[in-house]
């Protein structure tokens, strides 16, 4: 053994071949801690010491490669300024360029994920093999960040700028046949002959069969390009990465900048740009939030797992009642992930409308070639349509998915009940009826929750599991078991009018359409709410939601927490709801809607709308950006601070994360109690006294005065 720590050893594998191995004691996949980091400079002393080496084998234990740096200790790390933050790059940079600059070649064998750090410690070495089902990548941009341990200087010196740029600007993961397509990778094998094949290039190399110092200056050397061809290529990319990420990620750009202020310089000189760039980067509130929101994301990840674990058996088998756009998706979700799924329709022409959603969401897999016919095939021969419930007794859980009607529901519900067997789930897909209400009819109330998909179902990523009063543990976690089958980020919560999402969601509504009868035009108020980082703003989401919905599900807050959601005016979406506008779905919303040639709806603004409205507001008045913003976010703020009070959510980072990903609220803010921590919890209180006369809605909560005075916030609570 030349080196044993925990969490690396090397061993000599004969022939003057050494074999470094990660495998990070403790821990179920590699990462880039503290310790790891100091174990490697520790071995690469043991082998630089070591007489009579001819080569370096460098692979995992695990079976991931690498999944990149360990991100808690960002927060520690960034929080201490930029001297301590270019002390945790430097290790690794050192340690890096040590395994390129040995005076023999170096092979690293690549299985399961090599991400991040994981990918640039492998662009250090000489030749890289690749198994079949492994992935790499540079993600770092999603964090806000740019790779600060080589990978700006050493991607584009071996592949290319267009690739290096790709690659980085966009933080995709590749598999084998793109990597070894792109130049990245020098071999693609399977993943039983990956430690064979990687030590046969090693001993090619060792021999002088393989030539390795020419690839290796290339690496080090400035980039191979004229003044012209690079100027064109930095700035065109610039313009594009920049129109496409946007002015709140400035990451990415930053990436393709380090990479041209460092196209003239060697190796060393150039990683010095790199780090300057994180380090910029690392400071700033996008790389704050967007590395909080990966922790968060990873908390909830784990709390679904635990659930799962507790689950007394997989979802073999699932059902869905009613067919439809909402039926055909989860129906979707569920075959493409490998659940077989039953589902079910009073009338055959729902069951057709189902059975299109789900094969119109194929196709266009199919067209972006990530899906062939014949898998297409395989997946909508997964979904069995039925008018019946014959086999219903063999399905594990069951969602009912009927129009939002309590009364519709509750028969739907106890019928099915008495057709499935006495252990299965029953769920109900409502986005805003009581769970409490609609198990009132059942005889195994224990085994009925709420699961709340999101529409469009195959691209939201959020399903709320609505525990009520009688619902089981055993419920909770096969619901939470199934979500996660279908790739889903289950959050529970506890049952109340709205759950978590829409209990939120309509207070921001309720801000909106308070600025419109004060005399705000809506458009404006979407203009700075899109500038504020939302997809789209209000009264475009509400047109999205659809105008009749939107009043429903009103009606359903206000009788719930009458206190603060009753209107106590006529608000827009009632207005034009009434005028027989319904949004995207009729074509007439706040904006009117044209098919475009793909068959997408853009949006027109039209005179009707103002029209419409203009008897029930105020004159036309100009607000400023930080009022607008203040108006619209401060009530949804008191709310989920409200639920979270209550327990409706149990944390800070599932409320954020359910908002980020039921509603789209902007992912570099870190979702509400992230943007609360940042304004501060004293500031925020002042904020919100400013608008206290608009009503119950910009009341501050009990917690949050108690925080303000402690002078604390939510994420340290």
């Amino acid at each position: 053994m030349i080196f044993s720590g925990q969490a690396i050893r090397v061993e000599d594998s004969g022939e003057g071949l050494l074999h470094l191995q990660f495998d990070l004691q403790g821990e179920s996949v590699n990462k880039f801690n503290l310790l790891l980091s100091r174990e490697l400079g520790q071995a690469l002393d043991a082998i630089e010491s070591a007489a009579g080496v001819k080569g370096l084998l460098i692979s995992s234990a695990k079976s991931a490669f690498m999944v990149g740096a360990d991100v808690t200790e960002f927060g520690p790390v960034f929080a201490q300024g930029e001297e301590a933050i270019r002390k945790h790059l430097a290790a690794n940079v050192r340690s890096f360029n040590r395994i390129e600059d040995l005076p023999f070649p170096t092979v690293v064998a690549i299985e399961g994920y090599a991400l991040g750090g994981g990918l640039e410690i492998c662009l250090a070495c000489d030749f890289r093999i690749m198994s079949t089902t492994a992935k790499i990548g540079l993600p770092e941009t999603k964090l806000g960040l740019v790779p600060g341990w080589g990978g700006t200087v050493r991607l584009p010196r071996l592949v290319g700028l267009d690739t290096a740029i790709e690659w980085i600007a966009s933080a995709g993961e590749y598999k084998g046949e793109q990597a070894l397509k792109a130049g990245v990778v020098d071999g693609v094998v399977a993943p039983d002959v990956l430690l064979p094949a990687a030590l046969e290039v090693l001993k090619r190399a060792a021999s002088g069969n393989l030539p390795y110092q020419q690839r290796r200056e290339q690496k080090k050397a400035p980039l191979r390009h004229n003044d012209m061809e690079g100027l064109l290529a930095f700035e065109s990319a610039k313009m594009f990465v920049g129109a496409q990420a946007g002015r709140n990620y400035p990451a990415p750009v930053s990436a393709i900048k380090a990479m041209q202020d460092g196209a003239k310089l060697g190796r060393d000189e150039a990683q010095v740009i790199e780090a300057n760039t994180f380090i910029k980067l690392a400071q700033t509130s996008a790389a704050k939030n967007l590395v909080g929101l990966f922790l968060s994301d990873q908390f909830i990840g784990k709390k679904a797992k635990q659930w799962e674990k507790q689950s007394d058996k997989a979802v073999a088998r699932a059902a869905v009642l009613g067919a439809g756009i909402m039926g055909g998706g989860i129906a979707y979700q569920s075959a493409s992930r490998g659940v077989p799924i039953k589902m079910k329709d009073i009338n055959q022409k729902g069951i057709d409308q189902g059975l299109a959603e789900a094969a119109k969401l194929l196709e266009k897999r199919v067209e972006k070639g990530k899906l062939t016919p014949a898998q297409m095939a395989e997946t909508l021969n997964r979904i069995e349509p039925t008018l019946r419930y014959d086999g219903f007794a063999n399905v594990d859980l069951v969602v009912e998915a009927v129009v939002e009607n309590p009364k519709v529901k509750k028969a739907v519900l106890a019928e099915v009940e008495q057709h499935i067997d006495p252990s299965a789930i029953l769920c109900s897909n409502t986005s805003t009826i009581s769970i409490d209400t609609l198990a009132e009819g059942l005889t195994r109330p224990e085994n009925f929750c709420g699961m709340h998909f999101f529409n469009p179902v195959h691209a939201m990523p959020l399903v709320e599991v609505i525990r009520g009063e009688k619902t089981s543990d055993r419920a909770v976690a096969r619901t939470v078991a199934y979500a996660n089958a279908l790739g889903k980020k289950p959050v529970v919560v506890r049952n109340c009018p709205g759950f978590l999402v829409n209990r939120v969601l309509f207070p921001y509504f309720a801000g909106f359409s308070m600025l419109v009868r004060d005399g705000a035009d809506f458009q404006a108020i979407d203009k700075v709410m899109e500038r504020w980082g939302w997809p789209m703003g209000p009264a475009y989401l509400l047109d999205v939601v659809g105008l009749d919905t939107a009043v429903h599900a009103q009606g359903v807050m206000a009788e719930g927490f009458p206190e603060r959601m009753v209107n106590t005016f006529n608000p827009a979406p009632d207005i034009l709801f009434k005028a027989g506008r319904l949004g995207q779905k009729n074509g007439k919303g706040f904006y009117n809607y044209e098919t475009d040639k793909k068959g997408k709806p853009n949006k027109v603004p039209t005179p009707e709308t103002y029209e419409l409205l203009s008897a029930h507001v105020a004159p036309r008045k100009e607000f400023g950006d930080e009022e607008i913003i203040a108006r619209m976010i401060v009530p949804m703020a008191t709310e989920l601070a409200r639920c979270l009070e209550e327990g409706v959510v149990a944390s800070p980072a599932e409320a954020d994360m359910a908002l980020i990903y039921g509603l789209g609220f902007p992912p570099f803010r870190g979702g509400i109690f992230r943007w609360l921590d940042e304004q501060g919890i004293s500031n925020f209180v002042a904020l919100a006294k400013q608008y206290s006369d608009l009503g119950p809605l910009y009341q501050v909560t009990p917690g949050m005065l108690s925080l303000a005075s402690e002078g604390k916030t939510y994420y340290q609570a």
